[in-house]
């Protein structure tokens, strides 16, 4: 009998917003405990991403979570913070599972550098379930961190809009100015911050 091969899915959630960490999530699922419904996490109501989430913390053969500050955001870019978000969610995963996966798959067109063979698929969070699991923990954990925000800053109202750039948040910027957790880089917070000064 072969030995199983340990595959590991891994993806992002807010890349887009202005404010806030970029989440990574990795998942090795364990397939004697099958989890239905698995699909990319945009694609999911809240309350049945909530539920998944648990259940992929329960029966997955190992999770990880891996973030970058939007400080470190705005010092090496969001392309390479996400890269290291990812990087850091692995080694989340591989110390809870006591030993590297085999291989990672990852969702876009890049791969972060890990120390395991690694494969970039396009649209992977709607093709690997473990990728969709991935996606799923990604963006339960960083929905949570908008909450938390919100109660912080609730003149934002980030629970409405979890950061993305939409009218309200734009009106909000420009009326209350940046809150720390703003990716200074992003231009729409920088015009409102170069606004300020002038």
């Amino acid at each position: 009998m072969s030995e199983a091969i340990w595959i590991c899915g891994v993806d992002e959630a807010g890349r887009g917003p202005l404010v806030g960490a970029v989440v990574a999530g990795a998942v090795v699922l364990d397939p004697l405990k099958p989890i239905s419904g698995l699909k990319d996490s945009k694609r999911l109501t809240p309350a049945r991403r909530e539920a998944l989430y648990a259940e992929i913390v329960l029966k997955a053969k190992a999770w990880g979570v891996g973030e970058a500050s939007p400080v470190e955001i705005d010092q090496i870019n969001i392309l390479q913070a996400t890269m290291l978000a990812m990087q850091r969610a692995v080694d989340d995963l591989c110390a809870r599972l006591g030993h590297l996966p085999d291989k990672a798959l990852i969702d876009g067109n890049r791969c972060p550098r890990l120390p395991i063979p690694a494969e970039a698929i396009v649209k992977g969070d709607s093709k690997e379930p473990a990728i969709s699991a991935a996606s799923i923990v990604a963006k339960v954990t960083r929905d949570r961190q908008m909450e938390a925000l919100h109660a912080r800053y609730p003149d934002y109202g980030f629970l409405q809009h979890m950061g993305y750039p939409t009218p309200v948040h734009l009106a909000a910027l420009r009326q209350w100015g940046a809150c720390p957790e703003h990716r200074r880089s992003f231009s729409p917070v920088r015009a409102v911050l170069d606004q300020a000064t002038v």
